[in-house]
């Protein structure tokens, strides 16, 4: 199976909401880990583009994002 099918698997229930997110903004993110990977969507869109990042990837953006 591969990778985008594999995204296509996933349970709506995997997906977790920034707590930046808010209904009033155009800032809404969602991701969804799995082993090695992490998956990040645009929530107003759950049919659209995913980009997948490996997790060590997203540890280093999260880290950074952090510091700002």
């Amino acid at each position: 199976m591969n990778a985008e099918a594999l995204v296509g698997t996933l349970p709506e229930s995997a997906w977790l909401k920034s707590s930046y997110s808010s209904g009033a903004g155009g800032e809404c993110v969602e991701v969804a880990a799995c082993p090695g990977t992490v998956h990040v969507r645009d929530s107003k869109d759950s049919t659209g583009p995913i980009l997948s990042v490996a997790a060590g990837g997203w540890a280093a953006f999260v880290e950074f994002a952090a510091q700002s």
